[in-house]
């Protein structure tokens, strides 16, 4: 039986600057800081705006509901 620790995190190399710190796996951060792809027209499907009456049209055609066929 060894008396010595076990060798962990503490053992190892310090950093150098050819090979950084990694990063922590865990992130702390408070996720409602961030945005979030709901938080925007195009998470939640829709286009991009556009200037045109043929795109308009397209986009009438497409949205139209089938008992309006």
């Amino acid at each position: 039986m060894s008396t010595a620790p076990a060798p962990g995190p503490r053992d190892a190399e310090p950093p150098t600057p050819d090979r950084p710190r990694p990063k922590p796996a865990l992130v702390f951060d408070d996720p409602l800081d961030q945005q979030s792809t709901d938080d925007t027209d195009q998470g939640w499907g829709e286009r991009a705006p556009s200037g045109g009456g043929a795109a308009d049209l397209a986009r009438f055609l497409d949205e139209k509901p089938p008992h309006h066929i």
